[in-house]
């Protein structure tokens, strides 16, 4: 028996002290964590103290540096800084030694457009995980870095248009990952190394003083990424340049006559100025055709979804206007990235189109070019900057706008599942995952909190004016999300009245033609409906018929509650008929004809909450909570995205 109980004393025993043991290394994981963040923030504060630039940045010791440091982006967890965007701060002079070094997790690192200058910071070798990285438009001098095989996860490396001297380090051929290599506009000297890059995409070593041949890892690029360089193309391949056949050398029956070789020369010249006059004036009709065709922001092949980098806004648009960022934002990208960014067409809406804009340190985001602007310069910025101090995790938040005289902007973050729209009406097929009921609670009680907050702001008059399953996405804790707000207020009109229009938008939007809070109301209730549905605010039938989704949906109600009014995805999860119907009663007072029959976005908040309010209590957040911004999802191509589309 005392064995027994000696046995069961030294199990407890030792079980209380691997208990402790794990505490404690929890304890001092976190702690270590915690030390970790707290370096990476005294390293950028040494360097921006060390550093002269013209433009303040608000790091403040104080703050948060995940959250509020303009440029600074950090981990998932919060522990580490993993990006710098400090593009045109101002900097000048040498990057201080022992500073940004310190970012040991550092990945993304663009101080582009500044006036830095000294050598490349040789400490820069302890940034190991670096995959990104823009140094260009500095002044930089000196050699390159001898070995570049210590960042090998490096992915995009930008040195070009400093003063680089010295020979191209054959040590880049390691970069397994390397995709763009750029050190054009540089003083660089010698052969190019044989840079068996398989990965690698862009390519740009123009203008320096480079010389010999290009090596056949390279040759696969076109003639004018080596120009500027005394280096010898007349033997580069012919189908991967632009170099035009030089004429053949007279043969001696030409020689020997010589009225003959008069003949042939003055035929040459002739010819020759005949082809460059046509050819002159068909480039001028091509100029001319492009010109019109490209003024505006993200031009070019619309039908395919893309566009020239190099031409993002109207040639007329004003110098003196600029991006304009709301606080907390730590996006630090400026119209010239919006100029070289790509971008791809995500549809056409109401009050205008939408493009998704990926920036050279992968940065993506949405920006839409508003059309029918009836507001001045002054009306749009006060309108923006009531829209942009909105921070709820359930309002997509603005985070810069752009104003000048011919072109109206809007940056938002971008959501790679798409639109509410996208999910609920995109094609049906064996690959579709259907949404659940769960999940469509959820998009009703985010989307119906995000837009009861937004008619708190401005006093209580704030209004969203465009409220449809297109412009709701999912936050990242999969919750409704409203984007496109208030942007009805500042158009010359409502839209026009459109086919498309008219089933989401309230009776009285037709005659008055101005939205209003309880007009909001109303295209919430429809949103619900399409939930419920499944169906869009307008559809056909198999015979052509056009039907309007309110309409119908009374039609049926007013026979009997019956199954036909809600989507067969539904009608598979057990024990929600209930909480369907109550929905389905939310839906129907709010889109009754009366607009002051209609509850207030509060009141529709509580009955939502009232549906199921154990399950949504638990899993959200008080109306009063706020955070400064709902997290980007991945940056990845989808079939239909952020555009309000319908």
């Amino acid at each position: 028996m005392v064995k027994v109980l000696s046995f069961r004393f030294l199990k407890m025993e030792w079980w209380g002290i691997f208990s402790l043991g794990f505490l404690v290394g929890l304890f001092l994981l976190l702690q270590g964590t915690a030390a970790l963040l707290e370096n990476d923030k005294q390293a950028l504060l040494d360097f921006v103290n060390q550093l002269p630039h013209l433009h303040t940045l608000n790091w403040d010791a104080n703050s948060s540096v995940c959250k509020n440091w303009t440029g600074v982006g950090c981990n998932e967890d919060g522990s580490r800084v993993i990006a710098l965007r400090l593009p045109g701060v101002g900097f000048n002079g040498p990057i201080p030694n022992n500073t940004l070094s310190r970012l040991t997790a550092l990945q993304i690192l663009s101080l582009r457009s500044n006036g830095i200058n000294g050598t490349f910071p040789m400490d820069f070798g302890n940034l190991k995980n670096l995959s990104y990285l823009y140094l260009h438009y500095n002044n930089f001098s000196g050699p390159l870095p001898f070995d570049f095989s210590v960042w090998k996860n490096l992915t995009s490396l930008n040195l070009s248009n400093n003063r680089f001297n010295g020979t191209i380090p054959s040590s880049i051929s390691g970069l397994s990952h390397l995709t763009s290599l750029n050190l054009a506009n540089n003083s660089l000297s010698g052969t190019i190394p044989d840079l068996l890059l398989p990965n690698l995409q862009l390519l740009n070593l123009s203008n320096n003083n480079l010389i010999g041949t290009v090596p056949k890892s390279l040759q696969r690029f076109p003639k004018n990424v080596f120009i500027g360089n005394d280096m010898s193309l007349l033997d580069y391949p012919v189908s991967n340049s632009s170099i035009v056949s030089l004429p053949q050398q007279p043969n001696t029956k030409f020689k020997n006559d010589g009225k003959l070789s008069e003949r042939a020369l003055l035929g040459i010249i002739v010819a020759s100025s005949v082809i460059g006059i046509l050819g002159f004036g068909f480039l001028m009709v091509v100029c001319c055709f492009r010109r019109k065709k490209e003024d505006g922001l993200f031009p070019g092949k619309m039908e395919k979804g893309d566009m020239s980098p190099e031409k993002a806004i109207s040639r007329s648009q004003d110098a003196n206007n600029r991006l304009v960022f709301f606080e907390g934002c730590n996006y630090a990208f400026d119209l010239e990235d919006l100029l070289r960014a790509s971008a791809e067409v995500l549809g056409k809406g109401t009050f205008g189109m939408a493009y998704k804009a990926i920036l050279e340190d992968a940065t993506t985001v949405v920006v839409k070019r508003l059309k029918d602007v009836g507001a001045g310069k002054k009306e749009f910025e006060q309108q923006m900057e009531v829209v942009g101090s909105i921070k709820h995790e359930n309002v997509v938040e603005l985070r810069a706008y752009y104003y000048s005289k011919d072109e109206k902007l809007t940056v938002s973050d971008y959501f790679s599942e798409g639109s509410v729209s996208a999910m609920l009406h995109g094609k049906r097929g064996d690959n579709r995952i259907p949404l659940d009921w769960e999940t469509r609670l959820r998009i009703a009680i985010g989307a119906a909190r995000g837009i009861a907050r937004i008619h708190s702001e401005n006093g209580g008059k704030l209004v969203h004016g465009n409220v449809k399953s297109s412009n709701i996405f999912l936050n990242s804790k999969q919750y409704g999300c409203v984007s496109d707000v208030g942007l009805s207020s500042i158009m010359s009109s409502l839209a026009h009245p459109v086919a498309r229009a008219a089933g989401f938008r309230a009776p009285e939007i037709t005659d008055t033609r101005k939205a209003t809070q309880p007009s909001d109301v109303y295209s919430f209730g429809v949103l619900l409906l399409e939930l419920l549905t499944g169906k869009s605010p307008i559809h056909t039938t198999n015979g052509d018929e056009i039907i309007h989704l309110v309409r119908w949906v009374h039609s049926v109600v007013r026979e009997e509650w019956t199954a036909e009014v809600f989507d067969l995805e539904l009608l598979r999860y057990p024990n929600i008929e209930e909480e369907m119907v109550e929905m389905l009663q939310i839906a129907m007072s709010c889109v009754v004809r009366m607009s002051d029959q209609r509850p207030k976005m509060c009141e529709v908040v509580k009955m939502i909450e009232n549906v199921r309010p154990t399950s949504l209590e638990n899993q959200l957040p008080s109306e009063g909570k706020t955070e400064t911004s709902t997290p980007r999802a991945a940056a990845t191509p989808v079939p239909e995205t952020q555009s309000d589309s319908q």
